[in-house]
């Protein structure tokens, strides 16, 4: 079973917020509606969702700053602007600020499904450079052929597996590293076992990210899709 994308849904106006909401899961998309900026912005930064479609205009905290925080914060999740203002300047800052897409009150729902879609469908690209072998997350200094952690002078010894895969972590953070591509690459195989595996390396790995003391260094689950590291 497929699992459904999940979007968070920000507008103040609770009408139009629960037809929409109500028009999204009909497209099938697991849908979270908030009308509060605020909250909104809190929500966001705690949870992990595929999508965000912001109203500028809300209370206790605008669009914009919503979209600026999360940025500041090491969110990347893809987003758009869903608002009445219309003036070129607040387009120009929507953009500015990473939206995918500012789109205008009224609209036709069908485009803004299309649009996610079309935006969903894209995957991020991050291409592995066999040829670096010096990684840095936080304090911690990361030598893949040595395979060795180092934070303040003091190494710990990796396993190849430990390696690679926080190798993979640090080049895709903040994005999300797919267990099936991190298990084909370091594992060859991806089936029960190796699964269970990469769970056990990725616990070990938590371990050691929780010496450095000075930097909340988290490798975080993403349901039904793999890991994500971020620096909280």
């Amino acid at each position: 079973m497929q699992l459904r994308k999940k979007i968070l849904l920000v507008e103040d106006d609770p009408n139009f917020g629960m037809v929409l909401k109500a028009f999204l899961e009909i497209k099938k998309f697991n849908v979270t509606l908030c009308n509060d900026g605020g909250e909104a912005f809190q929500i966001a930064k705690n949870q992990v969702f595929d999508f965000l479609i912001l109203d500028v205009m809300l209370p206790n905290k605008d669009g914009f700053s919503i979209a600026q925080e999360l940025k500041e914060n090491g969110i990347k999740t893809p987003f758009v602007f869903l608002t009445a203002r219309i003036l070129k300047e607040d387009k120009v800052k929507g953009f500015e600020l990473g939206a995918l897409d500012y789109l205008e009150k009224p609209f036709d729902p069908d485009i803004l499904y299309l649009k996610i879609q079309a935006l969903l469908s894209k995957e991020t690209e991050i291409i592995l450079d066999d040829d670096i072998i010096n990684y840095e997350i936080g304090n911690f200094k990361l030598d893949v052929v040595k395979r060795v952690l180092v934070l303040n002078d003091i190494e710990t010894k990796l396993t190849y597996k430990e390696s690679e895969l926080l190798k993979m972590l640090i080049v895709f953070r903040d994005n999300i590293l797919l267990r099936s591509q991190a298990l084909s690459e370091i594992w060859g195989d991806d089936n029960y076992f190796t699964t269970k595996s990469m769970d056990v390396y990725i616990t070990k790995l938590r371990k050691y990210l929780k010496k450095d003391t000075e930097n909340n260094i988290e490798i975080q689950n993403v349901h039904g899709k793999g890991f994500r590291l971020v620096i909280a």
